[in-house]
């Protein structure tokens, strides 16, 4: 049962903003929260003027931007730059100030941002006199605690939200009742089979029962659609969408499996339309709460398995993040993008994702970049950044060399800008001058060679292609074979696995006519290559195939699997049969030979024998 509301403090907009005084610092609620009905009457107000507005995602005011009058009175300060205030940004109509979201309500509290008036949006209150801020709790909840004067819109449009966005009545001063309709958010069409491809990769890295942070923009709020095959996901995040709405209805995202805030979204703030509005309304499932407290790294580090998913507009070739402006132009803000990155940092079994498109929308320029654009602000310092991911692959760059990163991010750039881009990077000096670019090559295709087998020791491995980027690991693989093991493989003693070497490895792949597959074990935070199986062409119809086991993973089936997805591979590439070369000394390899293949050829020559294996 709704309260009535207090009589002596309801007032009309116009004698509400006839309170805000010349000089006064105002603070307007964010995002599809604000007040409108009171932005309008205080911005066609003919006695104000010298007022300061503060915001921090700003809707309304927009409509404004192009009116001289209104510019000579009102100055508006912004935290974050939406897409209808781009524009007046560059042309110096509003200021940005660049500021962590988490970190707004301490600059509220320590007065060093003071506000004379806040403008507020609220539910009805209750029968106990209890209204709710609803879609906008963030920092807005902190600004109503610091203002000398606080004026609330009361609309019965706005939902009643659960968690730290209560307030009563007595701490309202004056308010004004008006019903409208909430700002909508209109997600912008993101090229669908570009978004498809990101999410293909971005699933690998999303287990079942992780709990999600999607950043703001089009591009990771997209990738949700492509979530329906993710089980027990739960969300910590700053923003709830109309994008979350359909996997909870569905249960995908049920937070039964969060081991902080059990069964409670947590978030922030909601933007979208009637769509979230309606579904978080008196919801329990959904927990709003401050920003300085839901967008703290140490509080997102306390749930475990912490994705977060955000989005850039350039990333470097060492891993610089640039998310708020290309070059001089102000695109965004900084939010709390690296907030979640450290979290995720600090969350046992927790990812940062940097996800984007390789190209802008008409394709002349790559996103990753050899440097970023000048007068590009870094959001996140290449020290933070863990995996970014593109439609053409994923890059590893945590606990990554400079070079490494280099191969990384080339290789999931737009393959129409991989050879300029190492080119860049020798002139960098951050590279080996005779580093081969990645190909040329749309290589999603091999996609299709990735499996997964579960071991005998419990373990999972994941067999992908060998790519560039894994010449460390390839390495490391290599010294980790015992001298016998290394002697199966090349029939000699060899003691050295130098950069030419790779780079003679990488010059042959092709990933139809040469391939070689890539065994990789979990251990703690990193992936070691276990086993290494190769084929190469010797004519039209066969290949050559090698394999090499580390020793600890003998004894598992590994080869004998490996043996069949190489099979799989050949056969799509045109291939007839194996050949093979062992010592006769290598029972093992002759053995899963005849068993795989047991019309194979088998011919002894001294201490060598020669497999021949046809498929059938």
């Amino acid at each position: 049962m709704a309260t009535t509301l207090p009589e002596k403090k309801i007032v009309s907009a116009e004698e509400a903003i006839a309170t805000i005084r010349k000089g006064n610092r105002v603070f307007i609620g964010s995002g599809c929260g604000e007040p409108q009905h009171l932005i309008h009457t205080m911005a066609n107000s003919k006695t104000l003027e010298d007022v300061i507005i503060f915001q921090m995602l700003a809707h309304t005011l927009a409509d404004y931007l192009s009116s001289e009058s209104f510019l000579k009175r009102f100055s508006v300060k912004l935290f974050f730059v939406p897409i209808r205030m781009q524009q007046a940004a560059f042309e110096g109509k509003i200021d940005y100030i660049p500021t962590y979201l988490s970190q707004l309500p301490q600059l509220f509290r320590n007065n060093q941002i003071v506000i004379d008036t806040v403008l507020i949006q609220i539910s009805p209150p209750d029968e106990f006199g209890i209204a709710s801020l609803g879609v906008s709790v963030d920092v807005t909840l902190e600004a109503v605690k610091s203002a000398k004067t606080v004026i609330a819109q009361v609309n019965p449009l706005m939902p009643r939200t659960h968690g730290d966005g209560f307030i009563h009545v007595d701490d309202i001063d004056y308010l004004v009742v008006y019903r409208e309709e909430l700002i909508f958010l209109e997600q912008q069409q993101v090229q669908q089979e570009t978004s498809r491809r990101i999410a293909q990769y971005v699933k690998e890295l999303v287990e079942d029962g992780s709990t999600l942070h999607v950043g703001y923009g089009n591009l990771p709020y997209s990738l949700l659609s492509y979530f329906a095959d993710k089980n027990d996901l739960g969300i910590h995040t700053h923003m709830i969408s109309d994008g979350f709405i359909p996997l909870m209805k569905s249960g995908n995202i049920n937070n039964k499996r969060k081991n902080f805030m059990t069964g409670r979204a947590v978030a922030t703030f909601c933007m979208g339309s009637r769509i979230a509005y309606d579904y978080i309304d008196n919801n329990i499932q959904f927990y709003f709460g401050t920003a300085d407290w839901v967008n703290t790294p140490g509080i997102i580090g306390k749930n475990d398995n912490l994705v977060s998913i955000s989005s850039a507009l350039e990333v470097d070739l060492t891993g610089q993040v640039c998310s708020d402006s290309v070059g001089r132009q102000l695109f965004s803000g900084t939010g709390d993008q690296v907030n979640y990155i450290r979290g995720a940092t600090l969350s046992r079994g927790g990812v940062s994702i940097i996800a984007l498109p390789s190209t802008s929308q008409d394709g002349r320029n790559s996103k990753i970049v050899a440097n970023l654009s000048p007068g590009a602000g870094i959001a996140t310092l290449r020290s933070d950044v863990n995996f970014v991911v593109t439609e053409f692959g994923i890059a590893q760059l945590k606990g990554k060399s400079i070079s490494q990163r280099v191969i990384e991010l080339s290789e999931i750039a737009h393959p129409d800008f991989r050879e300029e881009l190492i080119e860049e990077a020798k002139r960098n000096h951050f590279i080996f001058p005779d580093q081969l670019p990645p190909r040329a090559e749309d290589l999603i295709f091999i996609e299709e060679y990735k499996s997964r087998l579960y071991l005998k020791n419990g373990k999972t491995m994941l067999v992908r292609p060998l790519l560039p980027s894994d010449e460390i690991g390839y390495r490391n693989f290599f010294y980790s074979l015992d001298q016998e093991t290394v002697y199966m493989r090349f029939f000699y003693p060899v003691t050295t696995f130098s950069h030419e070497m790779a780079q003679d490895h990488w010059s042959t792949l092709d990933y139809r006519n040469n391939l070689t597959l890539i065994g990789l074990v979990q251990d703690k935070g990193n992936k070691e290559i276990v086993t290494i199986a190769t084929y190469a062409a010797l004519d039209e119809e066969w290949a050559e195939v090698a394999f090499v086991v580390r020793e600890d993973f003998h004894h598992m089936g590994i080869g004998l699997y490996l043996l069949q997805e190489l099979e799989k591979i050949a056969r799509k590439n045109g291939f007839k049969g194996f050949y093979a070369t062992t010592l006769s000394s290598n029972q093992a390899m002759i053995g899963m030979a005849r068993k795989r293949y047991p019309q194979a050829k088998v011919e002894q020559n001294d201490d060598e024998v020669v497999i021949h294996m046809k498929f059938t």
